[in-house]
C-alpha cells in the first residue's frame, strides 16, 4: 500500500451522501473508505489507518456519539481528527459532538467549499 496514500474514511447510513462525498473527495485526490454503518466502519479500522473520518451522527443500531466516543478511547484511533455532518444542529447535540472529541462540526446540507476547507485544515498524514 502506498503510504502516500490521503485516506479519509466516511462513514454514513445514506449511500446518497456517500456517493456525493466521495466523487467530490476522489476528485480533490484523496482515496474514500466508506462505511454504511458503524459496524462496516470498526471493520475498516482494523484494517487501515485514514487520515480523517467524516462521520454522520443519526446512524441505525450504534449511532455516531457511540462511535466517536469508541474511536477516541483507541489507542489506535484516538488521534485521527473526526469531522462530524450531521442534520442535527440542536446546540447540545454539537456540544457532545466536541466533548467526545470531534475536531469540528458541519450541517447538513453542506457547503463543499466549507467542507473541503475543513478537511484540508484538519487532514493528518
Amino acid at each position: 500500500m502506498d503510504s502516500c496514500e490521503k485516506k479519509i474514511l466516511v462513514v454514513d447510513d445514506s449511500n446518497t451522501n456517500v456517493v456525493l462525498l466521495d466523487a467530490v473527495l476522489t476528485n480533490k485526490g484523496y482515496k474514500i473508505l466508506t462505511a454504511l454503518s458503524v459496524k462496516e466502519a470498526i471493520s475498516i479500522l482494523s484494517r487501515e489507518t485514514p487520515g480523517l473520518i467524516l462521520l454522520d451522527l443519526l446512524m441505525p443500531k450504534v449511532n455516531g456519539y457511540e462511535f466517536l466516543a469508541d474511536i477516541k478511547r483507541n489507542e489506535s484511533t484516538r488521534n485521527i481528527p473526526v469531522i462530524v455532518i450531521s442534520a442535527v444542529t440542536d446546540i447540545r447535540d454539537i456540544q457532545k459532538s466536541k466533548m467526545l472529541g470531534a475536531d469540528d462540526y458541519i450541517e447538513k446540507p453542506v457547503n463543499l467549499d466549507i467542507l473541503l476547507t475543513k478537511i484540508e485544515s484538519k487532514y493528518r498524514n
